[in-house]
């Protein structure tokens, strides 16, 4: 494997089996974290990233748990402690991406968004809490969209759920500081990713200044930035990595 930098750390990374959870999942253990990779359904996919990092001379583990109940949350950080003795950075990736005019939204589909989004950010963290204070270099990082800034059409649901995960770090930051444990959102741009459905329409509005989408693996980048020893002074921020497509703070 390459230098470590982040030598006998201890990672969970949840909607792991594709896209940028994966990319986050093989970049962790690339620097030296053990990576447990979380799946909902799909543990074929989970299994590969596993595979994967065992490719690299990496330790991983699947852990199958969906994130909007609690109950599957505690099996799941009791199998990560129990297998690495530590929980040191939670990421938390799980998310609802699908488009609905909002007037056809059904309440059903609104609800899920925040389910999965802001409720399991919010099972996870607090389950995890307790190990992450423990950890000389704690880190929580939520991983938001830049429409939760831009705002867009037929996506009323993620452009609230991933506004609430922004405010829910910057109250985390403040309530885990006293313990050293860092809290920050990365906001993902358009990016080049495997797709079940069409790409959303708003990527037709908003193009990045770079001229092209981003890669799973430059979101993976800003996310091992925030997990290493060069972000300890960063807490409470949201990181946007969107090629220039939105300006702002």
């Amino acid at each position: 494997m390459a230098t470590r930098t982040l030598p006998a750390r201890v990672a969970l990374v949840t909607g792991a089996g594709r896209n940028i959870g994966r990319a986050i999942a093989l970049a962790l253990a690339r620097d030296g974290a053990k990576v447990a990779v979380n799946v909902r359904a799909s543990l074929g996919e989970g299994q590969s990233v596993v595979d994967e990092i065992a490719a690299l001379g990496g330790e991983a583990l699947l852990v199958q748990a969906d994130v909007t109940r609690r109950g599957d949350v505690d099996a799941m950080l009791v199998a990560v402690t129990a297998r690495f003795g530590a929980l040191d950075i939670l990421v938390n990736n799980a998310a609802v991406r699908h488009e609905a005019g909002f007037a056809d939204l059904s309440y059903a589909d609104w609800r899920e968004a925040f389910d999965v989004t802001v409720d399991g950010a919010f099972h996870c963290t607090q389950a995890a809490f307790s190990w992450l204070c423990k950890s000389p270099a704690g880190a929580v990082i939520n991983i938001g969209g830049m429409t939760a800034s831009t705002g867009a059409a037929n996506r009323a649901h993620v452009v609230a759920a991933k506004a609430a995960l922004a405010g829910l770090t910057r109250a985390l930051a403040h309530e885990f500081a006293p313990h050293g444990v860092t809290v920050n959102c990365v906001s993902p741009g358009m990016m080049d990713t495997a797709r079940a459905r069409p790409a959303p329409k708003h990527h037709a509005s908003h193009a990045p200044l770079l001229g092209r989408r981003g890669h799973p693996d430059e979101i993976a980048g800003a996310v091992l930035w925030l997990a290493g020893d060069g972000a300890r002074f960063t807490t409470g921020q949201t990181i946007h990595v969107n090629g220039g497509a939105y300006l702002g703070g």
